[in-house]
């Protein structure tokens, strides 16, 4: 018998991997969790029936959402992540000289299920660097500031996480930066929600002085064509020099090609860019 879970990215729309074996669910206080293997990408994890992360291509969104903001910063200390309760983006920040480490994750059984069942991608909470707040990162950031960089890597914008691609929101985060501090948001696909796309951009730029996007190629995501944006305070990416070679392994990311991550298709430009009379 053959065994297959499907997502629906849209209500037309789905993604199907055949399942090898059902590893893990359990409903949390915020969602339903549920890990599984596959013939083809490994490991999946799912919140309320929608893919995280797979063991396959994980690392493409981890090293993108992490290793742009942190190498065009060029002096990061002390780092915020949002969300990630799987670890990942908190994995790759600490391949960078990073002193201090806080992530805020709502659910504490989205931790502890990726440090159980996907110890590759959560090996890094362990570190000494890393302090985990189990609160809401929408309050959090009102009370807590000093950061070089504020990485959001968020669920979609449904339940808990709505608030996390407000405009005020990206307010509160501008406020919890250092003057030189960057925010780097995974800020969705224009290939299905273009309106979202545009409605995120247009938060970010209300809050930052240089908004920037750049994308990456995310096979299991919807649209399978990512978006992240970073905003600034102070530092314009495309005027900063990055050192062409880094003493860290990465599989996706490439420093030769950080400026060029941030050339956006037309069509991208089309939907965010503001129309000049």
């Amino acid at each position: 018998m053959e065994l297959w879970f499907s997502e629906y990215q849209t209500k037309n729309v789905k993604l199907s991997f055949r399942v090898k074996d059902l590893v893990y669910t359990k409903q949390s206080k915020y969602q339903y969790i549920s890990v599984f293997d596959t013939e083809d990408f490994g490991r999946v994890l799912m919140l309320d029936d929608t893919v995280m992360l797979t063991t396959r291509d994980e690392f493409m969104y981890h090293e993108m959402i992490s290793h742009v903001p942190l190498l065009t910063h060029q002096n990061a200390s002390k780092v915020l992540v949002i969300g990630g309760g799987d670890g990942g983006t908190v994995r790759e920040v600490l391949k960078h000289p990073v002193k201090e480490v806080h992530l805020v994750e709502i659910d504490e059984e989205v931790v502890e299920t990726s440090k159980k069942y996907f110890p590759t991608i959560s090996c890094g909470l362990s570190d000494e660097r890393v302090k985990i707040f189990y609160e809401d990162g929408i309050e959090f950031v009102k009370n807590h500031k000093g950061y070089d960089i504020v990485i959001i890597d968020s669920t979609d914008p449904v339940g808990p996480a709505v608030g996390l691609f407000s405009a005020q929101f990206y307010k509160d985060v501008s406020n919890a930066l250092s003057e030189d501090g960057i925010m780097a948001a995974q800020t969705e696909t224009p290939v299905l929600f273009p309106e979202l796309v545009k409605r995120i951009y247009d938060g970010i730029s209300s809050a930052f002085t240089f908004t920037n996007p750049y994308t990456a190629v995310v096979p299991t995501y919807p649209g399978a064509f990512w978006t992240f944006t970073m905003g600034s305070k102070s530092i314009d990416p495309l005027s900063r020099e990055i050192i062409p070679e880094t003493n860290f392994d990465t599989k996706y990311y490439n420093p030769k090609l950080h400026k060029a991550y941030f050339t956006l298709p037309p069509f991208l430009e089309d939907i965010i860019l503001p129309v000049e009379e």
